[in-house]
């Protein structure tokens, strides 16, 4: 008797374990879904950097870009996490607050100031994308 007590209290216990782990798990497996972003659209900006958030899961870039009446508009563009940015040449010191920039974004389908990256023109000139395979497809070509 006593020794399937102890066999069961084992099995509940790595029942509890194994729950445990699944729970903590899925925030880790769950993934930013790109939906609040019109991938079908291209904005350029060009603006003056206002921090640069290497960050995980996604890094940002903080701009403010002035419109065509000179009033200035604060945007929060979306970029990949660190570890793919790195891969398309970024670094941690790849902008600074009061960089120069032209940023091409896909903007948000809410119509707010943010978006997502597409390419960004650095102030040395240097065009970084935002990461390898971040880009959709080309279209097909015509024949």
């Amino acid at each position: 008797m006593r020794i399937l007590q102890a066999a069961r209290a084992k099995v509940c216990c790595a029942a509890l374990i194994a729950a445990g782990i699944f729970a903590a798990a899925g925030p880790v497996l769950a993934h930013h879904s790109f939906t609040m972003f019109d991938m079908t659209k291209r904005v350029t900006l060009a603006g003056t950097v206002t921090s640069f958030e290497w960050t995980n899961p996604h890094s940002y870039i903080e701009i403010d870009v002035p419109d065509e009446k000179g009033a200035v508009k604060h945007y929060s563009i979306e970029m990949g996490s660190p570890s793919i940015l790195m891969q398309s040449g970024w670094k941690f010191s790849s902008l600074h607050a009061g960089d120069k920039i032209t940023l091409i974004m896909n903007p948000m389908k809410s119509g707010q100031n943010g978006g997502f990256l597409s390419t960004a023109t650095l102030p040395d000139g240097k065009v970084l994308s935002n990461g390898p395979r971040q880009e959709p497809p080309p279209p097909p070509a015509q024949k």
